[in-house]
């Protein structure tokens, strides 16, 4: 990775992260501390590693991008209105009743969504649903999707687990951002589901690890899964949930509560001064 091209995703994960705080505190609801601690990884997909065009946004042969912690919906409605789906000016309308901007994606209402998520441990089977019928078409795409740390606790992840491995899906990238807290707490406390590594493993996958704010480390693992054949890769990415606000960062009750307008103030000035120090870089 070049210079530049880390700049540009640096900038980018930025921007997500204003987009992020610009749309929970005008909803005056959501879920803004997973959806900045994602913020780096929303920004390498979109930045780089998808192949999709905001012209076309269903080009059947676009790759698929399944959110599957849906609640991390800002995080991905300023990735896709930064990549030219929509104009970020949308990002005011979150939650707001007609907004094509919902609580969780609607693949319905807004463009570039492929898959409408929000029940917890569902969207990795939509994404193996996809990977298998891109195989049974023979269709050159790849299917990623992203889940929390908690969401693993669900027992649907793991059937989904172990269909992706039975049919060989080495076009599907499991993605889990390991921010070690969850709505109530402590994943660990919660409902510990670590070693995380050993389990995919054991259930076929190719395991990588990286640290998910690290856009190099992040390109060594998706370049490295997409050599992967005959079985499913899983990223584990770590991660800071409420990254790039400090006030937020590594606080469990950022996992679904809006910024006040003090708050608000205080975010994002502390982005907006962050985003002139990457951009001066």
């Amino acid at each position: 990775m070049t210079e530049q091209e880390k700049k540009q995703l640096s900038v980018l994960a930025c921007k997500i992260r204003l987009g992020i705080v610009e749309g929970t505190y005008h909803a005056k609801s959501g879920h803004p501390g997973g959806s900045l601690g994602a913020a780096e990884l929303f920004a390498y997909l979109y930045g780089k590693e998808l192949r999709i065009d905001p012209a076309k946004p269903d080009w059947p042969q676009r790759d698929r991008f399944v959110l599957s912690k849906g609640h991390a919906a800002p995080g991905l409605y300023a990735a896709l209105a930064e990549r030219g789906f929509f104009s970020p000016e949308d990002l005011k309308t979150l939650r707001q009743i007609g907004s094509h901007l919902q609580g969780h994606p609607n693949m319905r209402q807004t463009p570039g969504v492929d898959m409408s998520t929000g029940s917890l441990g569902q969207g990795v089977s939509c994404a193996v649903g996809m990977a298998l019928g891109a195989k049974y078409r023979a269709e050159d795409m790849r299917v990623y999707t992203l889940l929390g740390d908690g969401e693993i606790a669900e027992g649907q992840v793991w059937e989904a687990a172990m269909a992706a491995a039975h049919y060989r899906l080495d076009n599907l990238m499991v993605i889990v951002d390991v921010n070690g807290l969850q709505i109530d707490g402590a994943t660990k406390d919660v409902m510990n589901s670590e070693p995380l590594d050993k389990k995919f493993a054991a259930f076929g996958f190719a395991v990588f690890k990286a640290d998910g704010h690290d856009f190099e480390q992040l390109e060594e693992a998706f370049a490295a899964a997409r050599q992967i054949k005959g079985r499913p890769s899983a990223l584990l990415a770590k991660t800071v949930k409420g990254k790039g606000v400090g006030f937020m960062e590594n606080q469990a009750g950022w996992h679904g509560k809006a910024p006040n307008a003090e708050e608000y103030g205080r975010a994002m000035a502390e982005l907006r001064a962050e985003m002139a120090r990457r951009e001066a870089m």
